[in-house]
């Protein structure tokens, strides 16, 4: 992302400087997006000068690195005094097959740390700074997507995966996608102001900044709730896939009873608590099935059923046809329901 000083641009230092650490196959999507409203809020209109703001993409070796999508963004500067940053922001790749961040990548991220310089992480980029233990003690945001994936990795830890960015002190993260756009905006908020912020998502056609505990998208789109209490629900039983919550637990998680939860349910969306949870957890065994070489055994654990034969019998049950014979039928298919 070659830049050029503007000779017009005066004296005056930007007032939000952000370094960028890509890892290999990184997703390019939150990148650009978080980028460009950088980009967007740095100069009048979209003349895309760094006035305001600052951005460089770095690097130990300045050879460029390919993302996820196969498009290579060829690094600013090398790795030096993270001091010189506000934040230092790490975008991640894919979780499987990607070699992740260098050691030299991570000694420049505790360097950072040290020096109080604030971390962020989009995407899978927060996965990274957990392994260095940079998370340690902070919350964090994770896609849903990605939820059993952290906890697998990180059993201590608890993610947030019903809000779209989470930031706890001198920690960022967010879940990705157009949630870049939205941590990015609140960061030009916060040193540059809303105007700023609301210029740049204007211009990118995003309607209104969001906040971050706006819930995340992602539940099978027939259920999507308008009742507040329904949605909280709906959420908890994404987030507890692996292990499925009994509808009293969820109700008194909620601080009512079961009876009021089901009432809810039946008003909002026309089904019961525990049949939401039957399809929230069939259409994660169904994206598995359709975008991983998982075996249905290990589907089963991942989503919550006892084991495979379990999975397979609610599978036909409401589906006419076994995971396997499913999976052969929509392979290399997205899945339209989540």
């Amino acid at each position: 992302m070659p830049r050029q000083a503007d000779p017009s641009s005066g004296p005056a230092a930007p007032r939000l400087r952000i370094g960028f650490l890509l890892a290999p196959r990184f997703t390019l999507s939150a990148f650009a997006t978080f980028v460009d409203v950088l980009r967007l809020a740095a100069d009048d209109g979209d003349g895309s000068r760094p006035i305001r703001c600052r951005w460089s993409v770095l690097s130990p070796d300045m050879a460029p690195i390919q993302s996820s999508c196969g498009v290579r963004i060829e690094p600013d500067e090398r790795l030096g005094d993270p001091g010189q940053f506000d934040y230092i922001v790490t975008v991640g790749g894919l979780i499987e097959g990607s070699p992740g961040l260098s050691p030299e990548h991570g000694a420049f991220l505790r360097k950072a740390a040290a020096q109080k310089v604030a971390l962020a992480g989009l995407c899978t980029g927060v996965f990274a700074m957990a392994r260095l233990g940079l998370m340690d003690g902070y919350r964090c945001c994770v896609s849903w997507f990605h939820h059993q994936d952290f906890l697998a990795e990180f059993e201590l830890m608890h993610p947030v995966s019903d809000q779209i960015f989470v930031v706890d002190r001198d920690r960022l993260s967010c879940s990705g996608g157009v949630s870049a756009a939205h941590l990015a905006a609140f960061l030009v908020d916060r040193h540059l102001g809303r105007a700023a912020a609301r210029k740049s998502l204007s211009i990118l056609m995003i309607d209104e900044p969001m906040e971050g505990d706006r819930p995340q998208p992602g539940l099978p789109l027939e259920l999507n709730a308008r009742d507040p209490i329904v949605r909280r629900a709906l959420l908890a039983m994404q987030q507890n896939l692996h292990a499925p919550l009994s509808v009293a637990r969820i109700a008194k998680d909620l601080g009512i009873g079961r009876r009021k939860l089901e009432r809810h349910f039946s008003a909002d969306i026309g089904v019961p608590p525990a049949d939401a949870s039957i399809r929230i957890r069939l259409a994660q065994a169904k994206m598995l099935l359709s975008r991983s070489e998982r075996t249905v055994t290990r589907i089963a654990e991942e989503t919550g059923f006892c084991d495979a034969s379990h999975l397979i019998r609610v599978f036909r049950e409401n589906m006419g046809t076994t995971p396997d014979l499913w999976r052969q039928e929509h392979a290399g298919q997205e899945v339209a329901q989540i």
